[in-house]
């Protein structure tokens, strides 16, 4: 008996095995859609895979539905069913189970594949239907999340998740019992810890619907948010509103915050790439201190690392970006809340710092790996700081700032902010760098801390660009005194913003080289293609303090070979030694005395730069005796190292459509930065019938070396800078050429012109 019993078992996985090879393969299905059913329905084995069964799960469970199948199906089924309760073991149960959710999700899937052939699509298509409307199979899954086997909980909300976007997809209503089952969970936590399993399911809904190449994807994803929208509201409030500390049982909470982040970053890309502006969407920037006060609290390190993450993200509009397919937010009509909200979670990160949030990060400790945080005996642990954290801390700050002071109401409101915190920031970063900032060396700070990861550095270094440019816009709007821009001058120094700098050291991390900008302006990951074109803007305006900086690096030399705000120090003349004398101050604007005091300057005193004594054994260049930063031979585009790869990832989207899509993106912030009609007409995206190439020499400039005075004391750095333009210009006037540049770069490369000959104007004055 028992060899039949077991044949009958065996004869029963093998038609299910070949059925999801067929499946698996896109092969049409020959027979009728019904006999395929009972295969798929997992209600009749479910009882044997539960081991903690609700009374409400075990009546529904083995219910075969309204439509009874052939007798002889029936009956292979019953006497399987029994020899899996009798004879075999449960993981027997537990495979075959797998392997019909396995199925159906791969027959869902073929179901949305437009490569599946249209014959067999519509046979997955009417078994799907069928099994929607013949079994209880939504509540069948929902039961299965309580199961104690985490592979088969995975399994469920995943298969049920494509069930339900089936539905949508399809039309077909919704299950009233699911709908009640989230919305009451929701609503209930975290008396109901259920909640859990609701917002497994709504996650993988939503990546579904971000997966679909289907145009009907917002109207999809705006009838699935109504329905759940007020209860997410209630659960967020609650979740977010626990104290931590008197919880006994922690381990659940942290599960609900990671589950409840994953939903929330999906939630909110979906208003980024599609457009809808529900609560749940907007909830993160209508109550920020709820996700701010999370780090805080007094969990695991990772914990606070996967939220201040996501706070980073959303500061930089950048959460969902890998799941996007085909939405371009630069394309999409503008979100008419988006400045409101900006504001009020960037307030909400201030608040905090000034709260003293920066000094409940755990910086120190084990570094997390993909793996885990243990290191293996063979391999000795270098200890040090967690960088992704003070990258991560170090972008909040600096881009709450940039937005706090586009709605600043004064310069004087600016110069304070800045004040308090960059000094709370510097004073974050500095036990963590080694060798530890200098005072007089704080622009360093941001080629220091974002060394590691590119994207990261083009974003800190646009940010506090565009502090100061707005700083310097609203000083002059209030039509400040010279000595009060001068101060100004010497706090962009103090409190490490000062855009000259700032940029020296980002090329100095590369080495100069230019093949490095050219990676940067061709890739589609980072912004330098905005910030590179508005540094140009300044430069042309601002040369005279660009070279000052330039000679005042050219004439200190610490230690290390690099002495940044070496660009700020004075050259005092001590006439009882007849040495000059470095101190640091910021006397750097126009050639004229810097009046020192308040809080804006340090004590150290200044003259004028024409009555500074220039030593003539200065080295020639800043950078001579040190060898270049070995990451310039490589590409710095490196992604794979990025700050949430240590998270696990979603599936990224096309790299064409992508590139495509952000460099749009940024060349419209191109244009708009450029300003001139002319300009705007000679950056575009469009396809060309044949290479758009001006004549070389409209369009290129070339140092004249012979105009270089021999005092190396006025050249140095500056005419390092130029070549490495030269060289970048002459490498994208090449690619153009051949038309293998990815937008039509002529206004960048008048930009380069103009700077190119204002230098040669400065060389021929010398």
């Amino acid at each position: 008996m028992r060899c039949i019993l077991a044949a009958k078992m065996k004869a029963f996985f093998e038609v299910l095995e070949q059925f999801y090879k067929k499946v698996l393969l896109g092969a049409t299905l020959e027979n009728e859609s019904q006999e395929y059913i009972f295969y798929l329905n997992p209600a009749v084995l479910a009882q044997d895979c539960s081991t903690a069964a609700s009374p409400e799960c075990s009546n529904r469970r083995g219910v075969q539905g309204r439509h009874q199948p052939p007798s002889t199906t029936l009956g292979t089924i019953s006497v399987v069913s029994v020899c899996l309760k009798r004879h075999s073991p449960t993981c027997s149960a537990r495979e075959i189970m797998l392997l019909q959710l396995t199925v159906i999700k791969v027959m869902i899937t073929r179901i949305l594949s437009v490569e599946t052939d249209f014959h067999a699509k519509e046979k997955y298509r009417d078994i799907i239907t069928i099994l929607l409307k013949s079994s209880d199979i939504d509540s069948t899954l929902t039961c299965m999340f309580q199961n104690s086997d985490k592979l088969l909980c995975h399994m469920a909300a995943k298969c049920l998740a494509l069930l339900l976007y089936f539905q949508m997809r399809e039309e077909i209503a919704l299950s009233n019992s699911w709908i009640a089952f989230c919305q009451t969970n929701l609503s209930e936590y975290p008396e109901n810890e259920k909640a859990v399993y609701c917002l497994w399911t709504l996650t993988f809904i939503i990546k579904e619907i971000f997966k679909d190449t289907c145009s009907q994807k917002t109207e999809i994803l705006k009838q699935f948010l109504t329905l759940f929208d007020t209860a997410f509201e209630v659960f967020y409030n609650s979740l977010f509103s626990q104290h931590f500390e008197s919880c006994q049982d922690t381990s659940k909470i942290i599960n609900s915050l990671i589950c409840s982040l994953e939903l929330l970053e999906l939630l909110i890309a979906s208003r980024v790439h599609l457009k809808l502006h529900f609560t749940c969407q907007r909830i993160l920037f209508l109550k920020p201190s709820c996700v701010l006060g999370v780090i805080t609290w007094p969990v695991q390190a990772f914990v606070k690392r996967r939220f201040i993450i996501f706070i980073k993200k959303c500061l930089l509009w950048k959460v969902g970006e890998d799941l996007c397919r085909g939405s371009d937010p630069a394309l999409m009509p503008p979100d008419q809340h988006l400045g409101v909200d900006m504001l009020a979670l960037a307030d909400a990160v201030l608040q905090a710092v000034d709260l003293g949030l920066l000094r409940t990060l755990s910086v120190h400790g084990k570094p997390p790996f993909f793996g885990g945080d243990e290191v293996q005996p063979a391999h000795e642990h270098v200890p040090g700081p967690d960088h992704v954290i003070l990258r991560a801390a170090s972008l909040l700050i600096i881009k709450s700032l940039e937005i706090k002071f586009q709605n600043c109401a004064s310069a004087n409101e600016m110069k304070v902010g800045l004040q308090n915190f960059m000094a709370e920031l510097l004073t974050f970063l500095k036990p963590h760098l080694q060798p530890s900032l200098q005072p007089h060396n704080a622009c360093e700070w941001i080629s220091r801390v974002f060394i590691e990861q590119d994207d990261d550095m083009v974003e800190a270094a646009r940010a506090s660009l565009g502090i100061y440019l707005t700083l310097i816009r609203e000083c002059k709007a209030a039509e400040s005194l010279t000595q009060e821009k001068e101060m100004c001058n010497h706090h962009t120094h103090e409190y490490g913003y000062n855009p000259h700098c700032v940029f020296l050291f980002l090329l100095k991390n590369i080495g100069f080289d230019a093949s490095v900008l050219l990676d940067f302006l061709i890739s589609s990951e980072t912004c330098f293609l905005e910030y590179f074109v508005k540094y140009l803007k300044l430069l042309q305006k601002d040369w005279t303090d660009f070279f000052t900086i330039c000679k005042y690096f050219d004439v200190t030399k610490s230690k290390d070979n690099i002495n940044v705000c070496a660009c700020s120090p004075s050259l005092v003349q001590d006439t009882s030694s007849n040495q000059t004398e470095l101190r640091p101050s910021a006397a750097l604007g126009n050639h004229r005395n810097a009046h020192a005091s308040g809080s804006w300057v340090s004590d150290a005193s200044s003259k004028p730069l024409n009555q500074l004594v220039m030593p003539k054994e200065t080295p020639a260049t800043l950078l001579a005796d040190s060898p270049s930063p070995p990451r310039a031979s490589q590409s710095l585009v490196d992604y794979d190292s990025s700050d949430d790869s240590e998270v696990e990832g979603t599936d990224r989207c096309s790299a064409n459509s992508k590139q495509v899509s952000l460099h749009q993106e940024a060349v419209k912030k191109f244009q708009d930065t450029v300003g001139t009609s002319g300009d705007e007409k000679e950056v575009s995206l469009e396809p060309q019938s044949r290479p758009l190439v001006p004549k070389q020499s409209n369009i290129l400039f070339s140092v004249d070396w012979d105009t270089v005075p021999n005092n190396v004391s006025e050249v140095g750095l500056s005419s390092k800078t130029l070549k490495c333009f030269e060289e970048l210009q002459s490498a994208v006037y090449r690619l153009q050429k051949k038309n293998l540049f990815p937008y039509n770069p002529t206004a960048l490369l008048k930009l380069l012109k103009r700077i190119g000959a204002i230098y040669n104007e400065s060389m021929n004055a010398l």
